[in-house]
């Protein structure tokens, strides 16, 4: 093994921590009727903001997922030259 694929190795394990935790911290969205019926009702600024903090979760899960792809491409090109 080289240096390249040993930082690429280690970026790719980086990056996928990474994607899981944004995945982690994001909400799921089943708690609509049941937080309802429950009294988990939020005031409107809280609602606008947990959609805004959601949907800057949901682009950034897609821009790291993106990023493993191709880190995960780019290393199995360096493993089959190596």
């Amino acid at each position: 093994m080289n240096a390249w694929q040993i930082i690429l190795g280690i970026a790719v394990i980086v990056v996928s921590l990474f994607i899981i935790g944004v995945v982690v911290l994001q909400q799921g969205h089943r708690a609509g009727i049941s937080g309802a019926i429950s009294g988990g009702a939020d005031t409107f600024l809280s609602k606008n903001k947990a959609r805004t903090l959601d949907a800057t979760l949901a682009r950034l899960t897609k821009w790291i997922a993106l990023l493993f792809f191709v880190l995960a491409i780019v290393a199995n090109v360096f493993a089959l030259k190596g």
